[in-house]
């Protein structure tokens, strides 16, 4: 074929694939519509549209609820609700919640400078830091709520909530290109900065220490004692094995890491280490009653995995279903839970891989 054959070629379905994604944008979910379309998308009528149901379900306290699918066209009615909503309770980092918002709102803003996105960013980006615990760490949700969902004041890695907030705040004060549209003040970036960093002081106070050494964490930690913290009910306080790894990817990723970061990190991957599971996979079978069954395998060959919770005591692995028991396998528990939930992740693999020459790196400096 003729060089300049293949680039039309090239050029043609590059063009055909932005344009099926963009007529194709309600059938996508919220956060990849959100961050995900091509960049002429947040420019187009149907951005603008979606970006006017993101200004009316912003929280006057200015964040956002979770689970809500933006960009689907809301009926009067349902505007209306959501109107009527904006100064009940509050907002949530859950499932990305907020951050996926603000994200599209500075895309949306590059494209059409609508000062109306300009301040709904920036008052997003107050919630975060008025969110934020004096000891450094963020609830689930703000203001915290009651009752059977208290957990959610806990400061919350779950499901990286944390994190996802703290690396969020670096982009904006890192001068992201990706907000550099927005302008924002040099006071903002410093609010975010000085997030940021109490985060990471936070991080370093909540890491479980066994006989003196540092570990990894729970998923949640009380808000107060900072100790580690049950959440929903088969959620209890442990040693994660799952939300761990994105704190200490976050650690490894400063660029100029204190000696109690180096010993955190340090810390972090011994314990991983040593609480790998090595000879089982997963597998799932089809059970006698014709449903999909996940279990547990043996198989000599396989990759090591983590259990997503580990006991504060004994240090092994723990299961629990709704009733809140603890087990000591996969097993024991209810197939609503055994099979609706992650209780094993590979994902601290990714941390042992790149240690060495993370390792390497700072003891060069």
């Amino acid at each position: 074929m003729k060089p300049y054959l293949f680039i039309a070629l090239f050029l043609s379905l590059t063009l055909t694939t932005a344009f099926a994604q963009e007529t194709n944008y309600l059938s996508m979910s919220w956060k990849d519509v959100a961050t995900k379309m091509p960049e002429n998308w947040y420019g187009s009528e149907e951005a603008k549209a979606v970006a006017e149901n993101v200004l009316i379900a912003q929280k006057d306290i200015g964040g956002w609820e979770k689970n809500k699918a933006y960009h689907l066209e809301l009926s009067e009615p349902e505007k209306a609700e959501i109107k009527a909503g904006k100064s009940k309770t509050g907002a949530t980092f859950d499932n990305d919640a907020t951050i996926t918002e603000l994200k599209f709102l500075a895309k949306v803003y590059e494209q059409i400078p609508d000062i109306r996105y300009k301040r709904a960013f920036e008052k997003g980006l107050d919630y975060i830091i008025i969110s934020q615990y004096e000891n450094g760490g963020w609830p689930q949700f703000y203001p915290p709520r009651t009752g059977s969902v208290s957990y959610s004041a806990h400061i919350t890695y779950n499901d990286n909530a944390m994190v996802n907030t703290m690396k969020f705040l670096r982009e904006i004060f890192s001068e992201d290109k990706a907000f550099s549209a927005l302008n924002l003040s040099p006071e903002l970036k410093t609010k975010a900065k000085k997030s940021f960093d109490a985060g990471i002081a936070c991080i370093l106070k909540t890491q479980i220490i066994v006989d003196g050494t540092p570990t990894v964490w729970c998923a949640q930690h009380d808000e107060k004692t900072l100790a580690p913290a049950k959440a929903r009910s088969y959620e209890l306080a442990s040693f994660s094995g799952a939300e761990s790894v994105r704190i200490v990817q976050l650690l490894m990723e400063l660029e100029d890491p204190s000696e109690e970061v180096i010993a955190s990190v340090d810390g972090a991957v011994h314990w991983f280490e040593t609480h790998k599971i090595e000879g089982i996979k997963l597998e799932t079978e089809i059970d006698e009653d014709g449903d999909k069954n996940r279990v547990v395998v043996s198989d000599p060959a396989a990759s090591p995995l983590w259990a997503r919770f580990y006991d504060l005591e004994t240090e092994k692995p723990i299961f629990s279903d709704r009733d809140g028991i603890k087990k000591n396998s996969m097993a024991e528990i209810g197939h609503e839970r055994r099979n609706g939930y992650s209780w094993y992740t590979n994902a601290p693999s990714k941390v042992l891989k790149n240690y060495p020459e993370w390792k390497r790196q700072v003891e060069g400096k």
